[in-house]
């Protein structure tokens, strides 16, 4: 027997739940299938729950509209809903005369892409807000903060639900067929069925490009490479951080150096870095920890020796392979690959999850 169901989205990850949200909201009927037994299980929870300001993505960019946006809708809901979060701002060091150049960049950037409250500060005025900060100068970025991301998903889950929506844990996608009537998906897990979707979301996170090729008749050309590039991070023990900004170095290549960020505790933790990898895999290497004492006393020479303990580990969905320049995300739509009513995400790391009501708007746009 075939269950035919009006919207599927697929992962309950941050975005996922938003686009299911934003389309329960339309008034349309939304299943969520997820593959693991709970919401925001893999990159959703394994990331720094850093609200980013959006200053870093070049202007036009999808990451770049999306960001700015999605941070003025996220900070409203959460404070309409009074979900715990922290608007406590970002310092970005220059730990050196010869990156001051980068941080102008930075500064220019943001003001092309609409976020227009970023101010340098001088190595005194740096050291008036936070004492053990070495560095020569910093942009101060005030709307950057941090939020329970966990309590966020509960509260989209809780609209979704509310509007009839739900929420199907254990169901793995399996395979799918591009028909007439819909996308005809073959769900696994512990209750095995069908379900024609009118509409189809693909959220999938690190599984989004291998459910696509799973799909008949979808046209795979339009299916991007994958690849996984891990963040490890490590927190403190037996000191407490001297901090009460987020601290970020000049940004790198892959991602944005080994930044000091803070949980709604004020407890710090450190990273993510930068590792390639061919499977997913979770674990912290306690020896990557060394390289991280040198980066991070370039902005705090204070830190103890043995203080770093490994904590966890999230994987970047990149679309890019290592050495190449950072791509946007990508979201295609039926202009994109000509399947009607299908969207799939790919490619959805940082600034994922600030974007994420932003991207939800965008995709229930594209389905209207």
């Amino acid at each position: 027997m075939t269950e035919q169901v009006d919207c599927v989205v697929v992962g309950a990850g941050v975005v996922g739940l938003a686009c299911a949200r934003a389309l329960a909201l339309a008034g349309r009927e939304v299943i969520v299938l997820e593959r693991t037994e709970d919401i925001g299980t893999e990159t959703s929870s394994r990331h720094s729950e850093v609200i980013h300001a959006g200053i870093y993505y070049a202007p036009g960019s999808l990451k770049a509209r999306f960001c700015v946006a999605g941070k003025a809708l996220l900070y409203r809901y959460v404070e309409e809903r009074g979900i715990e979060h922290k608007r406590m701002g970002k310092l970005i060091a220059a730990t050196s005369e010869d990156q001051i150049p980068a941080l102008e960049q930075i500064r220019e950037r943001a003001e092309a892409n609409g976020v227009h409250d970023l101010r340098f500060l001088s190595h005194n005025e740096v050291g008036s807000l936070e004492p053990e900060l070495e560095c020569v100068t910093a942009l101060l970025s005030p709307s950057t903060g941090v939020l329970d991301t966990h309590g966020h998903m509960l509260a989209m889950q809780g609209d979704i639900e509310e509007r009839g929506g739900m929420i199907a844990y254990f169901s793995p996608v399996e395979s799918g067929k591009v028909t007439e009537d819909g996308i005809l998906l073959s769900v696994g897990g512990e209750a095995p069925m069908d379900i024609l979707a009118k509409t189809l979301v693909v959220a999938g996170g690190l599984h989004s490009q291998p459910l696509m090729h799973s799909i008949a008749d979808f046209p795979a050309h339009h299916i991007p490479a994958h690849y996984f590039c891990k963040g490890n991070y490590y927190t403190l023990s037996g000191v407490r951080a001297p901090f009460s900004h987020l601290i970020y170095p000049a940004p790198e290549a892959a991602g944005l150096g080994i930044h000091l960020t803070l949980d709604m505790g004020g407890q710090a933790r450190f990273g993510p870095d930068v590792e390639w990898i061919e499977e997913i895999d979770y674990a912290v290497d306690p020896a990557r920890s060394d390289s991280f004492y040198a980066a991070i006393r370039k902005y705090w020479p204070g830190l103890p020796d043995g203080a770093l303990q490994p904590g966890y580990a999230g994987i970047r969905p990149k679309i890019q392979a290592p050495g190449e320049p950072a791509a946007d995300f990508m979201i295609q739509g039926p202009t994109e690959h000509g399947v009607p009513n299908l969207v799939a995400l790919y490619g959805i790391e940082s600034p994922g999850m600030t974007s994420s009501m932003a991207i939800a708007e965008y995709v229930a746009g594209l389905l209207r």
